[in-house]
């Protein structure tokens, strides 16, 4: 709940405005929505691997059923982050659009255009405890050692 409101507080809100058709991009060149993707994949994904971490120190001996935690619960917080981070607004700022005179330009609602960013957080969550446990075998592993070859102390 609280990236979702730090990603709301953050991320910069695109101007649209008010016609009779509804709202309407004020500027369709804006980069406010590529910003709030942005946004909101550098704290889901930062989140990521901090969980990560977490679950590999704590989770050793139920490795599957952790990555798969991982996986599974990092796409329900990242669903809960967009679900609050477009519900409840805070630190609006809006980018400046030019307009007519007379026409009102207000800031949109905060939505992600590109969905792919929903996988941050489970993806680098499975692929950082991946990393931890594949460095961590590889150090207790005794193929380390080539076949055979025993060290020997030749002085």
């Amino acid at each position: 709940m609280a990236a979702g409101l730090l990603w709301s507080y953050v991320s910069p809100r695109a101007p649209y405005q008010i016609t009779e058709q509804g709202p309407v991009l004020a500027d369709p060149s804006t980069q406010a929505l590529i910003g709030a993707d942005g946004w909101y994949a550098v704290i889901t994904g930062g989140l990521g691997l901090g969980c990560a971490a977490v679950a590999w120190f704590a989770g050793k001996r139920h490795q599957l059923a952790v990555v798969v935690g991982l996986g599974a619960g990092g796409l329900l917080a990242a669903c809960l982050t967009l679900w609050v981070g477009s519900t409840f607004t805070l630190g609006v700022v809006t980018v400046e659009a030019a307009a007519a005179p007379g026409v009102k330009v207000v800031a949109g609602s905060l939505r992600l255009t590109a969905e792919g960013v929903l996988m941050a957080w489970p993806l680098l969550g499975v692929a950082f405890f991946m990393l931890l446990e594949g460095l961590h075998g590889y150090r207790e592993s005794p193929l380390r050692q080539p076949y055979g070859l025993e060290y020997k102390n030749l002085s």
